[in-house]
């Protein structure tokens, strides 16, 4: 038997030329992508009219958007990246996962988003799937509950106990979101900015775990001492 090139058969099948990069193509980036799709629009479809899915082709941030399932900020796909998006490709070692993040839509609609950066073999961000959550359909429903959530009137705003674990990783999620509500990176943000995180950080109870005081120090790029100096600053 013969192939089609006219070369003869000896038994085993003809080796592809092999890349200069074995251990990634072109191919694996486009196979992370269509996976991605396939969650963003099955996410969508669970949540209509509540919760926008977006799908950012970081590869391409000047027509980024890939997929839009269920859209509520009138983006079209085609549209290009988000800051976020565009500091996820500056900045592989941007927080993978921003979570439940204040955010607003165009029409003034407030909502609440959290965006998942996809990296590919070589740890480059290729992708980040966004979901953002039209809070004002939840207002209603809020005011209803207030009542039946309401604590006695001698007891409102006298915290007796916090119930939250005050661990490294909540303190984590904390400065990232800080920071992503601002479009930059935990080190990357102004003075003022840093100033205005660790006081919001100890009047929240941060300060109140072992080892605080360093873990915000080494997030934000400043010593332990001006973090405490941050805390006392008027």
């Amino acid at each position: 038997m013969t192939h089609p090139t006219g070369r003869p058969d000896d038994g085993h099948a003809p080796r592809p030329p092999v890349s200069q990069d074995a251990h990634h193509a072109p191919d694996d980036d486009e196979h992370l992508l269509r996976e991605a799709e396939r969650i963003a629009v099955a996410v969508g479809r669970m949540f209509p009219g509540l919760c926008e899915v977006v799908l950012h082709d970081l590869r391409h941030p000047g027509n980024a958007i890939r997929v839009i399932e269920n859209n509520l900020s009138g983006r079209q796909v085609g549209d290009s990246a988000t800051e976020l998006g565009l500091r996820r490709i500056a900045d592989p070692d941007y927080p993978g996962v921003v979570q439940n993040y204040g955010n607003r839509f165009p029409d003034g609609r407030p909502a609440k988003s959290t965006s998942i950066g996809i990296k590919n073999a070589e740890g480059r961000y290729v992708a980040a799937l966004c979901l953002n959550l039209d809070v004002s359909t939840l207002s209603p429903l809020a005011l209803t509950l207030a009542n039946l959530v309401a604590t006695e009137a001698g007891r409102r705003g006298e915290a007796l106990e916090t119930l939250r674990d005050r661990g490294g990783r909540e303190l984590r999620s904390a400065i990232d979101t800080f920071a992503a509500e601002r479009s930059s990176t935990p080190r990357a943000l102004h003075r003022d900015q840093k100033r205005d995180l660790v006081r919001r950080l100890h009047h929240d109870g941060f300060f109140d775990t072992r080892g605080s005081a360093q873990l915000i120090a080494d997030q934000l790029g400043i010593s332990r001492a001006t973090v405490y100096n941050y805390t006392k600053e008027a």
